[in-house]
This record gives C-alpha cells, sequence and structure tokens, in this order.
C-alpha cells in the first residue's frame, strides 16, 4: 500500500499537511472501530488493522524525517542503520563539537545565553540540512537519494541534539 495513494494525495516531499489530515479523518471515519461493532469479529479485526495501518501511514506522512524515510526506502534507496559510522569524517568532527557545545552549557557564565546560542546554531543547522534533504529527494537521481539519507541521518542527530538540548534546559531550570 502506498501511502500516498491511501490518502489521494501526490507523491511529493511537500504535503498539504491539512489536506493530509482532511484525508485521514475521513479515511478514519470509514474505518471506526464502532461502525463494526455489530459485525463479526474478523470484520471487526481487519477494521482494527485497517485503522492502524492508516494511523501509521498519517504518522510517516506528516513528520517531514518519517517522510522522506519513506519516500527513500520507495524509490529502492538503501538505508543504512544509524549505527553504521558516516564515511563522512568531517560531519563525525562537527557532532564533536556539537555535543561539546552542549555539553558546556552547564558550566557556563551565561547559561541562558549558552541555551540560546546552542538552539541558534541546531535550529539554523537542522534547517539548511533539512532544505538540502528536500532539494536532492526532488532532484531524484541516484546520486542525490544517496545524499538525501545522508542528511537524512544527520537531521535525524541534530534531532536528538534537539532532545538532549530540552532535557538539559529542563534539568537547570527545574529547582
Amino acid at each position: 500500500m502506498n501511502y500516498f495513494q491511501l490518502f489521494n494525495i501526490e507523491e511529493s516531499f511537500d504535503v498539504d499537511i491539512s489536506q493530509l489530515s482532511s484525508s485521514y479523518q475521513t479515511l478514519q471515519k470509514s474505518v471506526h472501530p464502532d461502525k463494526f461493532a455489530h459485525t463479526s469479529e474478523q470484520e471487526q479485526r481487519i477494521a482494527v488493522q485497517k485503522s492502524a495501518q492508516i494511523n501509521d501511514a498519517y504518522q510517516t506522512l506528516k513528520n517531514p524525517l518519517l517522510r522522506a524515510e519513506y519516500i527513500l526506502t520507495e524509490r529502492g534507496v538503501d538505508m543504512p542503520s544509524e549505527q553504521n559510522t558516516f564515511g563522512d569524517t568531517s560531519f563525525l568532527m562537527h557532532q564533536m563539537e556539537l555535543r561539546e557545545m552542549l555539553e558546556d552549557i552547564e558550566h557556563a557564565s551565561d547559561v541562558d545565553q549558552a541555551l540560546l546560542e546552542a538552539q541558534r546554531v541546531f535550529s539554523s543547522e537542522y534547517l539548511e540540512l533539512s532544505q538540502q534533504m528536500r532539494a536532492q529527494i526532488i532532484e531524484n537521481s541516484d546520486a542525490s537519494n544517496s545524499g538525501a539519507c545522508d542528511n537524512l541521518r544527520k537531521l535525524k542527530f541534530y534531532q536528538k541534539l534537539n532532545i538532549e538540548l530540552d532535557r538539559l534546559e529542563d534539568s537547570l531550570f527545574d529547582d
């Protein structure tokens, strides 16, 4: 089942979220388990399975990183596991610098300023990588799909880094 076809939307990285949501609600209403309350157990089970599939498809398409991964997988791009190391040594070095920035926040003379600076850096670099990945997915060549795959892995790193930054901020100001 192709998720884009399921929601009757164009297969594209750029998704109209309101159209996706509208299609999702319509589909969920059509298979809602309450509509099958007086049917056989098998029909009820099928309705629950369809509802779960629709929900999974919706969650995938509404999230840009999951959507990118889905598109690349549908194109047959071999998605390496996140445990595999990058060949991009400059990014590995940059990862270490970003982690150091995160660790230094606690000991900064102005914690608020250090947090804001980390948020600014993480956001701007995330946005730049997102734009590159989007352009690569739109281009849809072997080379661009491979580049999009690498950028997707980098974006997942930034996503985790932002979660760590949020946790750090909560712990610093939770007193």
